[in-house]
């Protein structure tokens, strides 16, 4: 019979963080064999390390090809990317082997979700110092994808049950975040979150609330100008496009109407703005997706954790939601594919 579960690509991250472990706790629960095809790219040995530690009976599967698994809950279906040196790789302690080790996982995902080999990609965390070390100039999952997909418009957005944030700037530093923005870049930011959650989240009518950037949305001028000057005309400018979106909202009200349903997303002007209430309600099952990439991708919305890594203390939560969102958009996503076609 033809197994209509999408395969999920799981890239295991740093081999000396908290990816392997938090890796063979999450599949260990049976829902997630029955929603998808987990295929985690990484290393055995890794893997192996992560089980001791974590006393799990999981047994390891090295596969050839994705369609060659068999995905069944009990056992790991590994794509075995590259091998770190057991004699000098310790958790916790990052080298140019592990970083060159993690980038490798990231790129073979990367290629088998263009080719459609994968359904969507699920990332474990990484350092980026790890990657510097190994050679690499990018400064993490996001500029690597981009580059690797050919693609320039993208937007981080920060999803859980209650509450979805698209930043438009994202690692500026503050004082920098009003020279940067445009009417230009929200109003594509806007656009990106209007496609993304209707093609991959499934919401037929995107409700989208922008966030203001000074205190009291500006209140008219009063305490900045960038609401009139920029966010009002850009938000002018996508309702012409046929988009619902509301705003600008003073900052510290419109996350909690948004976390009561009332919008789907909100776009927020930079990184903080976004994460702090996002975090506060969702800090163990939060998920960060990449948004305008010609491929699905989900990830933990933490670090490798280098202080616990190797210890058993992990916690899978936040690795689940994201093998579950990345599931819930590969369904969404063919199901919008099929509509189109016919």
């Amino acid at each position: 019979m033809k197994d209509y579960r999408p395969i999920i690509g799981i890239t295991m991250g740093d081999p000396v963080g908290i990816g392997p472990e938090i890796i063979v706790k999450a599949l260990l629960e049976p829902a997630i064999y029955k929603a998808c095809r987990p295929l985690v790219i990484g290393g055995a040995q890794r893997l192996e390390a992560a089980k001791k530690y974590t006393k799990s009976s999981l047994n390891i599967k090295a596969i050839d090809a994705p369609d060659s698994g068999r995905y069944e809950c009990g056992s790991i279906d590994l794509l075995s990317v590259s091998k770190c040196d057991p004699e000098n790789t310790y958790w916790g302690k990052p080298t140019a082997q592990t970083g060159k080790a993690m980038v490798g996982y990231i790129i073979r995902a990367i290629d088998l979700a263009a080719c459609g080999s994968i359904a969507a990609i699920v990332t474990c965390p990484i350092n980026k110092m790890a990657m510097r070390i190994a050679g690499y100039a990018y400064n993490g999952h996001t500029e690597l994808l981009a580059e690797r997909t050919k693609t320039d418009k993208f937007a981080m957005m920060l999803a859980g049950d209650k509450l979805r944030v698209i930043l438009v700037t994202i690692h500026v530093p503050l004082k920098d975040v009003a020279l940067i923005l445009s009417v230009e870049k929200i109003v594509q930011t806007i656009s990106i979150a209007r496609d993304a959650l209707y093609e991959r989240f499934g919401f037929e009518k995107p409700r989208i609330a922008v966030a203001g950037l000074n205190p009291h949305a500006g209140e008219g001028g009063m305490f900045g100008n960038e609401e009139e000057n920029i966010i009002i005309p850009a938000v002018n400018c996508a309702r012409k496009q046929g988009i619902d979106v509301s705003g600008p909202f003073p900052p510290d009200t419109i996350f909690y109407h948004a976390a009561k349903g009332y919008y789907d997303a909100v776009v927020c002007m930079y990184h903080d703005q976004g994460l702090i209430p996002f975090k506060m309600i969702h800090f163990t099952d939060g998920v960060n997706t990449t948004l305008g990439l010609p491929v699905i991708r989900t990830s933990v919305d933490h670090g490798t954790a280098y202080d616990i890594a190797g210890t058993g203390k992990a916690d899978p939560g936040s690795l689940i939601a994201a093998i579950n969102m990345a599931t819930h958009q590969a369904v969404i996503f063919q199901k919008r594919s099929s509509q189109n076609i016919l």
